[in-house]
């Protein structure tokens, strides 16, 4: 959900979204699988944009710190990108390319990845003087009036935004479907979903037209997408990443931003540059004990790891998602770990009821805070249908029940706590199937009364893991280990301690070498 809600203003003057999404399909599409990535840590030795823009984001930096390569060429080379591919994967809704080239062709900051070109997701963070719509036609000439600290440190990182990328209409649901811009697709098949919310983003660096980029997550909404699209996500602990400057948490803590990355170095990097409190904040995690790119290069040990690839699920998964973690848990033992099938004892009914409390509260709380910026009623007018039957089931909620959902959700983490006493790690599908078809998960404009009982049902079968880490505040991570005989990636979920990031970096980076997967490409990517 939205983090910061400002009164509808006239969109910028440098977005032209008719031009920009009716450019035309250029050469250089790869096939899956036909990558020849360059090793992070390798160096060319004569330096071609091409072989600047197959790296990731720290391998980007370090070549513009050297002087191979100027931030203005890769800002100018991601914009060709996106033109060339976004009308097949409709991931990018705001240009920022004047903003993005004045940036480049000034004093880029020496951060860890300086002048290396981003994007930023359509909700949660805010960037001054750019649109942030949230998805949504209620805020679609909203225009935010401040940079959001995540954004003031994604800067001084030295990273320049180009573009801001879909969410589904206030991030509510696990497909990037929102009415306002139409579906995203997924480059690996364009008939699929990308997972949600961050799947604009998703898509965008799967098709490698950045490295890297912001995402936000409340019940899965970094590691879903990463799942469906084959890359690294990572949820941080509750509040490692501040929410400053205007908001404390967002529904009693479940919402964090991060990003989505190719590498797990990067992710660890950009954690390191963005997290920590700042002044105001209502709490904090706790503090890291070293830089998390540190952690990337050290070896976990033998760990002690519990895995399930259903219970304490109560739907079923579909088989490719059970032969991931089986065949994860098989590559984890011959890593040296050890590693048993257990999980948390939980009531899934009664935790899915408790979670919809917070969740429709929540957005009933959105849409009357946009009401009270515009000075006007709540409008059905600007709300997708689907999402109006849920404001209004959020208004019927009392606020004992939204303070029994707190102190349930409290009491589950102590649980947790328990069982993490025990286990280091817990391992289990990232969702529950392979990226379903557009259209399954959320309801297209032409569905005027879609049913929301059995819609959100379809969402929980769907996605029925991710969500215990942000009831619980724990960090987790979706990685990309597995392919499905039909090419769709098909994602592993990896859950650790409240504030022990450490180890899930840690873990990573040893599955990251023992079964790479930087040299697979969609069938739409750039190159």
């Amino acid at each position: 959900m939205s983090s910061e809600i400002a009164p509808p203003q006239q969109a910028p003057t440098t977005v032209n979204r008719r031009t920009f999404l009716s450019a035309s399909i250029g050469a250089g599409l790869l096939a899956c699988g036909s990558s020849t990535d360059p090793s992070p840590a390798e160096k060319p030795a004569s330096v071609t944009l091409s072989d600047v823009l197959a790296r990731d984001a720290l391998g980007q930096a370090e070549l513009v710190r050297s002087g191979a390569v100027q931030p203005i060429e890769l800002v100018e080379a991601v914009i060709a990108r996106i033109e060339e591919l976004n009308p097949k994967l409709n991931a990018i809704v705001t240009p920022m390319y004047d903003l993005a080239r004045e940036a480049a062709k000034g004093d880029v900051p020496e951060g860890p990845f300086q002048g290396v070109p981003f994007l930023l997701k359509d909700i949660g963070a805010s960037y001054a003087g750019v649109r942030q719509t949230a998805g949504s036609k209620a805020l679609a000439q909203n225009i935010s009036q401040f940079d959001s600290e995540l954004v003031v440190r994604q800067k001084r990182a030295g990273l320049i935004t180009v573009a801001k990328t879909s969410t589904p209409a206030f991030g509510l649901t696990a497909t990037t479907e929102p009415h306002l811009f139409g579906a995203t697709h997924n480059p690996w098949d364009l008939e699929r979903t990308t997972g949600g919310s961050s799947g604009g983003s998703s898509a965008a660096v799967a098709a490698r037209i950045v490295p890297m980029a912001h995402a936000s997550d409340g019940g899965g909404s970094i590691r879903i997408p990463a799942g469906c699209c084959g890359l690294f996500g990572l949820k941080p602990t509750r509040a490692r990443n501040t929410l400053a400057p205007r908001t404390g948490d967002i529904l009693n803590g479940l919402v964090c931003e991060h990003a989505v990355t190719l590498t797990v170095r990067d992710s660890a990097a950009l954690l390191d540059a963005t997290s920590g409190p700042h002044p105001g904040d209502p709490y904090f995690a706790p503090p890291k004990e070293r830089p998390f790119l540190d952690e990337t290069r050290t070896e976990p040990g033998p760990l002690r790891i519990a895995f399930s690839p259903g219970p304490p699920i109560d739907t079923p998964v579909h088989e490719d998602c059970v032969k991931a973690v089986e065949s994860t848990a098989k590559l984890l033992e011959e890593l040296g770990h050890k590693v048993e099938e257990a999980a948390p004892e939980l009531d899934m009914e009664q935790y899915r009821q408790v979670f919809m409390v917070l969740w429709l509260s929540g957005f009933a709380r959105t849409v009357e805070s946009i009401a009270a910026a515009t000075s006007s009623a709540p409008n059905p007018d600007l709300y997708e249908p689907l999402n109006w039957q849920l404001y209004q089931q959020g208004t019927t909620i009392k606020a004992w029940e939204y303070l029994n959902a707190v102190s349930y959700f409290q009491a589950l983490s102590r649980r947790f706590a328990a069982f993490f006493e025990r286990y280091d790690i817990w391992l289990t599908p990232t969702a529950a199937e392979p990226p379903p078809k557009l259209g399954v998960l959320h309801p297209g404009p032409e569905v005027s009364s879609p049913d929301a009982t059995r819609i959100t049902q379809r969402v929980f079968q769907f996605v029925p893991f991710t969500q215990f880490a942000n009831t619980t505040g724990q960090p987790a991570m979706s990685m990309p280990l597995h392919w499905n005989d039909a090419g769709l990636p098909v994602g592993v979920h990896f859950m650790g301690r409240f504030g022990d990031e450490a180890t899930l970096f840690r873990l990573a980076a040893q599955l990251e070498k023992a079964r790479p997967w930087i040299g697979r490409r969609p069938a739409v990517a750039a190159g």
